[in-house]
């Protein structure tokens, strides 16, 4: 593997940084985390007209047409901002899933809509707390309409598209909702970080139009939850290193005892783990963009290497920054929190880590008996 971004990709990153930086300070996101709205419909907006919203979308429906390299570009970014908008449910998720299953027309009548944020789009598996199997999908589609309850679905208070995964006939299918249709019902559902809200869903034979093949769903979004693993984890790693940015600020400048408590042993090696949890995370996230970009076939090792390295170190770092900062960091007025929440919350939001540890474990464990065999 040789993996390094160009001038053009690096360009970009620092183009989606100053426009962050500018437009979604930690005042804006604490906005989102102590108000009503969903997200942040400004900075949504402002992220179209920039053109990254539709970085992975190809120019045939509507998008840039850059790539998915690019799109990991810009969720690290966003990570660095814990920027309060569904890029995650919306692009790591519902336009890839139509990249990967929708027909021409359903491709020709929502990804415009995604990469200009006129619309979002959510996925929705869960329905009770813990690892989602194939028997705990109980919704259902008789007569293209859908029956059932899915619960926590990311942004599911605010999509205008939900691709459900449900049953019918005995197998799971994917479906398309329009969630402002009929036979729709939201509620939302408190979560660790209400910068991303959730919402439970309820059904009442609304209408639904399948996605992909009939009895596909879980194969289709297991190749989709991958790429959407490689993205996520790249939002992670810029949220990690932000986390270690703003411990080392905080080291260099408080004073203790007449100097400066990045001084003291503690904090240092404090301080040296948080930056190899973050280096780590930011090699295998590479792994997984390289994977990713070139579609090679050691994309599920990747991306689940990537998941799991990533989740440990945002955790590591948001948790270990709060401790750095000592009392202060515990306090509502520090940024520290905003942090340990979204490390949390995405921690949980394509399955916990414990799901991705053994499906990294299940899948280089069949690697290894097809080298063996072969």
């Amino acid at each position: 593997m040789d993996l390094d971004f160009s001038d053009d990709q690096k360009m970009l990153r620092d183009t989606v940084r100053r426009f962050l930086a500018d437009r979604c300070p930690s005042s804006a996101v604490r906005v989102i985390l102590e108000g009503p709205e969903p997200y942040d419909r400004a900075l949504y907006a402002g992220l179209a007209q920039l053109g990254v919203l539709g970085a992975a979308i190809p120019e045939a429906y509507g998008g840039v047409g850059l790539g998915r390299l690019e799109l990991c570009i810009v969720a690290e970014e966003l990570g660095r901002a814990v920027a309060p908008v569904p890029v995650a449910s919306s692009l790591y998720l519902g336009a890839e899933f139509l990249l990967e299953a929708g027909s021409e027309a359903q491709k020709t009548e929502w990804l415009p809509k995604l990469a200009t944020g006129e619309a979002v789009a959510t996925y929705a598996e869960a329905e009770r707390p813990g690892r989602v199997k194939a028997s705990a999908i109980q919704a259902r589609v008789t007569d293209g309409k859908l029956t059932g309850v899915k619960v926590p679905v990311a942004d599911g208070g605010c999509a205008d598209l939900a691709i459900v995964a449900a049953r019918s006939a005995d197998a799971i299918s994917l479906y398309l909702v329009r969630l402002d249709g009929p036979g729709v019902t939201r509620e939302a559902v408190e979560t660790i970080d209400p910068t991303r809200k959730h919402a439970r869903l309820t059904f009442d034979a609304a209408p639904a139009e399948r996605l992909g093949e009939a009895g596909q769903g879980l194969a289709i979004a297991e190749r989709v939850k991958d790429r959407a693993a490689v993205l996520m984890a790249f939002e992670q790693v810029g949220g990690a290193e932000r986390a270690l940015e703003m411990a080392r600020d905080y080291a260099l400048e408080r004073m203790a005892f007449g100097r400066q408590i990045g001084s003291f042993q503690a904090i240092k090696h404090m301080l040296a783990d948080m930056y190899v949890s973050a280096t780590l995370a930011r090699s295998n996230a590479y792994y997984g963009a390289w994977a990713l970009s070139t579609d090679a076939p050691e994309l599920p090792v990747a991306a689940a290497t990537a998941r799991v390295s990533a989740t440990q170190a945002y955790q590591h770092c948001a948790k270990n920054n709060i401790q750095v900062h000592g009392g202060m960091g515990f306090t509502w007025a520090f940024d520290c929190h905003l942090f340990y929440r979204r490390a949390n919350g995405l921690a949980l939001a394509l399955g916990a880590l414990s799901t991705w540890e053994d499906l990294l474990i299940a899948r280089l464990r069949r690697q290894n008996e097809a080298a063996a065999a072969a």
